[in-house]
């Protein structure tokens, strides 16, 4: 028993001895470390708008325990980048632990104010770099590089409350929207956008009646999370010039606020330039991208082209691209793609002319289509159903899905359309639309015998260039190539990237063929 008792003690005694040890023994960092890269780009912020979060990763090859004495920037406190080691933050760190054969992440963030800089231009270079200091050799440097953007902001000012300013959504609903009035007044003019320097919009802005906003070729608008444009009844909005060529120079872009590259392609990142009853809206070269709403367009009272759409791209909307409500549309050399729910959707009628248009839609969803048009629209109250008139000459109707278009048609109201030379995919393999007078593509009062149906998925294929990374030009191998009727080609006679139709044969859709690698 006695002897039990004396193993027990001198057990707990080695295991006192054990806890005692340092489990490890760090040595001051020799030098010789390895990173994930040797210089950081955090891409390209505007001014006192905070990055995304950039990540570092640093090796300790060797069989050593190491502490590095001083991991800091090189600017140290007065950096304008801001580190996280360790799950600490900070500027300057030290005595830093990275085990053997380890590594550790380090992520980096800037936010920068442009006027704290002495520079005349719009953009500059702000750099810095993350010293790894040793015992043995110089510091290891890691650079960091941004590009920072100064720009004009346009937002909701908050009033001596600490309110910030709001505006009701239409002149009938008194509810409030998160925005302000444009006035040509503030900032130089807020109803004249330059391509000076881009523009950020947080809220949504309103052109008031009897207010016209201009934006200039060339100009750059980024909307902010929720935001957006509103163009109220009786107001107008110009965007770029129907005399300017198509080129990219000219473009205006709409656009979010996130400029890194991996925010290039993201739907959703705002909310929609919004167009209410009564209002009066010209684009003209203009690439709208990554919404929720490219355009979204209310009933106007059949006022002629409330809304003319020339050289128009949108792309990467959560629901819809283009979105009318017994709305008034003109439009030549439009191409739409990638949305949740339909590129071009036409509720409650309304009047369409669409000429030498791409309608496709390779967003990853389940049933999206390129084109949905409808004759009512639902209340809370009743059903309302409105007049149909749709044209559609020399344009493309295409997608992931089985039907280029559908229809929805539930009122006894004229509902008349006509597709003129246009190329359509139609696969029906369950054979749901055979006795629906609407879709009768022999009926040559709908569908005219310039028009070429894809009924399957082998033939009639459109040979888009990269159609998910929007790119729908046509190779020379397209069912578009030589589709279109001259006379309409004739009305429009460049194509979207300025190419001449001045042929016997033109394309339909908004390009003209060309010769490329086909996937």
């Amino acid at each position: 028993m006695r002897y039990s008792f004396l193993l027990l003690v001198f057990g707990i005694f080695a295991v006192s001895l054990t806890s005692c040890r340092n489990d490890f023994e760090f040595e001051p960092n020799p030098g010789g470390l390895e990173f994930s890269k040797d210089t950081v780009y955090l891409d390209t912020v505007f001014t006192n708008i905070g990055s995304s979060t950039y990540t570092l990763k640093v090796y300790n090859r060797s069989d050593k325990d190491i502490k590095i004495p001083t991991l800091q920037l090189g600017q140290g406190n007065d950096s304008k980048y801001r580190l996280m080691v360790d799950g600490m933050p900070g500027r300057v760190f030290n005595d830093v632990e990275l085990l053997a054969k380890d590594s550790m992440f380090i992520f980096i963030e800037t936010t920068i104010d442009y006027t704290e800089f002495t520079n005349n231009e719009n953009t500059f270079l702000y750099t810095d770099h993350i010293e790894f200091h040793s015992t043995q050799s110089a510091p290891q440097k890691v650079e960091l590089v941004t590009l920072v953007q100064d720009a004009i902001f346009l937002f909701p000012q908050r009033n001596d409350e600490g309110q910030y300013e709001s505006i009701p959504i239409s002149e009938v609903d008194d509810t409030q929207i998160y925005g302000f009035n444009l006035d040509e007044t503030e900032n130089g003019n807020e109803l004249i956008w330059t391509n000076a320097k881009p523009y950020v919009v947080y809220g949504y802005g309103a052109v008031p009646p009897g207010k016209t906003l201009t934006v200039n070729p060339g100009a750059r608008v980024h909307f902010h999370a929720n935001s957006g444009l509103i163009v109220r009844n009786g107001a107008t909005m110009n965007i770029g010039s129907p005399s300017d060529p198509a080129t990219e120079a000219n473009q205006v872009v709409f656009e979010g606020d996130r400029l890194e590259p991996d925010f290039a392609d993201i739907p959703g990142q705002w909310g929609a330039i919004w167009l209410q009853e009564g209002s009066t809206s010209n684009f003209n070269n203009a690439i709208i991208k990554n919404n929720t709403v490219g355009i979204l367009m209310e009933g106007n009272n059949g006022t002629a082209q409330a809304l003319s759409l020339r050289n128009v791209q949108l792309y990467n909307s959560t629901n819809v691209g283009l979105l009318s409500r017994n709305g008034t549309i003109y439009g030549e050399n439009v191409v739409i793609n990638m949305a949740g729910q339909a590129s071009f959707a036409a509720t409650l009628g309304g009047f369409y002319n669409f000429k030498h248009c791409t309608f496709a839609n390779y967003f990853n969803s389940f049933n999206q289509v390129p084109v949905l048009i409808s004759d009512y629209q639902e209340t809370q109250d009743a059903i309302l159903v409105n007049n149909l008139t749709a044209t559609f000459d020399n344009c493309i109707l295409y997608g992931t899905s089985n039907f280029g278009f559908l229809f929805d048609r539930v009122g006894e109201l004229p509902f008349e359309y006509k597709f003129n030379n246009c190329f359509i995919k139609f696969i029906d393999s369950t054979n749901r639309f055979t006795n629906n007078p609407m879709y009768n593509f022999g009926d040559q009062s709908l569908f005219n015998e310039g028009c070429t149906i894809a009924q399957n998925s082998t033939t009639y294929k459109p040979f888009f260039e990269d159609p998910n990374n929007n790119k729908l030009n046509i190779s020379d191998d397209s069912a578009a190539n030589g589709l279109g009727n001259t006379t309409t080609a004739a009305q429009v006679p460049f194509d979207i990237v300025n190419t001449s139709r001045n042929t016997t044969a033109p394309d339909a859709g908004a390009y003209e063929s060309a010769a490329f690698t086909e996937d």
